[in-house]
């Protein structure tokens, strides 16, 4: 069986867009979106200065995060090595096009499901080469087996030097360049500016974000981009920072009174409107993970056509088994079973609110073109904000059910606190660490730091130092430590989540991907 992949020979490629125009032609790929297309690069200053051309497009990866990440089979790899997608199957979750560390998945404006280079696969299974190969007028795309020793595609990558894209993130792609440059091939190194054509002014990462203090001259010497196809918007939205949050509310006013109760601290495992306010969150979360979706009528194919690798799928499965378990938990404690059926059902149903708390972290991580999502605190820092947003609703809506009212402080006979204050105190002061541990560190890679850079001074700023800091850890601090009534600390509280996981969603997805 071949393993077809793609070398783009840098050294004759004149960056005609022969290959844009027959890609366009062979899938009609609609206007506004590519399958191929070619980023001009140019570097040095005047006279001494040279074009690059950077062909882009699926990089078929043997390890495709895409085919990973996809709920329900959408896009697959074919046995000879391409990576095909079926947009019948599709429900438009966009996951892909953040899995895919090269950009090259977009959402097909017609049909409303993603696409891409498929190798022309129709074309290769009767034996012709790729719409692209075919056109290129100086044969700079070469397409073939990569196991085959005397194909023309097997030799340059034996014979040449050669660059693989991102080979850091584990994707061995099936796609290659000879004679590339790295400032194309690095989509930091030469970040989309406002003046080129098709630039616009989309959202993405500035220029002058990009570079360091007084090195503005150098960096434009060195590396400029002056053409390339227009950015894609950031497949997730509003809804999907919503969720997240809908989502800890969800499942923090189950826990925390479990907690509460594990405690022996309240006399029911779960009061009954703390129930009805999780199964009330919990639809609201559906609601917006569906109205999220392109294709929203397929929402079902994910519980009845799931790819089990897929984190979208086994949250989908824990968010279904919580629901069930929240209502059990509710009945077991008003019947007044005996004690250790009361534990053993609110461990069991404890764990599974803690599980959907966390899968979005997995979610994220499975996203491997986000390298900010790539953190290990995200775990933790979104079972901290479930906590934190179960115990300040609960206080909102009067579902402290504590058994006297006061609960021992440091320990000490005979003083006490106010519960509800101490709890979110506390909260508060681990909210506080995690950002600290989150944001403020040096990260390992480019993008995850140019994605900081957006939160704490750029496009996101405002969202970081007014809503995450000021409104949900300046305000409720002082509130708690001076105010009277708690409430408005822990309305502040849940203010300041919201604004974190917006500026979480959003900030990685304005890092350039290519």
């Amino acid at each position: 069986m071949p393993r077809f992949g793609f070398a783009i020979d840098n050294r004759v490629c004149i960056g005609c867009h022969a290959c844009t125009v027959a890609c366009k032609s062979e899938h009609e790929v609609p206007l506004g979106v590519n399958r191929t297309w070619v980023k001009y690069v140019e570097k040095g200053e005047f006279p001494q200065t040279r074009r690059f051309f950077n062909v882009q497009r699926c990089n078929h990866c043997e390890n495709a995060p895409c085919v990973e990440i996809c709920p329900v089979t959408a896009l697959f790899t074919r046995p000879d090595g391409i990576v095909d997608f079926d947009n019948s199957r599709c429900i438009g979750c966009k996951a892909c096009m953040q899995a895919c560390p090269y950009d090259a998945i977009y959402l097909d404006p017609e049909t409303n499901t993603a696409a891409k280079c498929n190798y022309c696969a129709h074309r290769v299974e009767n034996g012709f080469e790729p719409a692209c190969v075919v056109v290129c007028p100086v044969e700079a795309i070469v397409s073939g087996d990569l196991d085959d020793p005397a194909g023309r595609i097997a030799q340059l990558d034996a014979m040449q030097t050669v660059q693989y894209p991102k080979p850091e993130k584990g994707t061995r792609p099936k796609l290659f360049y000879v004679g590339g440059e790295t400032a194309a091939l690095d989509p930091t190194a030469a970040p989309p500016a406002d003046t080129y054509l098709w630039s616009g002014n989309d959202g993405r990462i500035s220029l002058p974000l990009l570079r360091r203090a007084g090195d503005e001259a150098e960096a434009e010497a060195r590396a400029r981009r002056t053409y390339d196809a227009r950015s894609k918007p950031a497949p997730w939205g509003w809804m999907v920072s919503a969720y997240v949050t809908t989502k800890a509310i969800a499942t923090g006013v189950v826990l925390v009174p479990l907690l509460i109760h594990a405690l022996n601290l309240a006399p029911a495992v779960l009061p009954t409107r703390a129930l009805l306010l999780s199964l009330l969150f919990l639809a609201i979360t559906g609601a917006l993970l569906v109205g999220d979706l392109k294709q929203p009528r397929r929402f079902l194919y994910v519980l009845l056509r799931p790819q089990w690798k897929s984190w979208l799928v086994r949250g989908a499965y824990l968010v279904s088994a919580f629901s069930l378990l929240a209502p059990i938990a509710w009945i077991v404690g008003l019947a007044g079973a005996g004690w250790w059926v009361q534990h053993t059902v609110g461990l069991i149903t404890s764990a599974a609110a803690a599980f959907v708390a966390m899968y979005t972290a997995f979610l994220f991580a499975q996203a491997k073109g986000r390298d900010y999502w790539q953190n290990s605190i995200l775990v933790v820092s979104m079972l901290a904000d479930a906590l934190v947003a179960g115990a300040a609703a609960a206080e909102l809506l009067g579902l402290m059910d504590w058994k006297d009212g006061s609960v021992a402080a440091g320990g000490a006979v005979g003083t006490s606190a106010d519960p509800a204050r101490l709890c979110l105190g506390v909260g508060t002061i681990l909210l506080a660490l995690l950002a600290f541990a989150e944001y403020l560190p040096k990260h390992a890679t480019s993008g995850a730091a140019l994605a900081a850079k957006i939160i704490l001074r750029g496009r996101l700023a405002g969202w970081f130092w007014l809503g995450v800091v000021g409104v949900g850890l300046a305000l409720p601090a002082l509130l708690l430590l001076f105010g009277g009534s708690v409430w408005p600390a822990a309305l502040a509280l849940l203010a300041g989540i919201a604004a974190k996981n917006h500026v979480l969603v959003q900030a990685p997805q304005r890092v350039p991907l290519s």
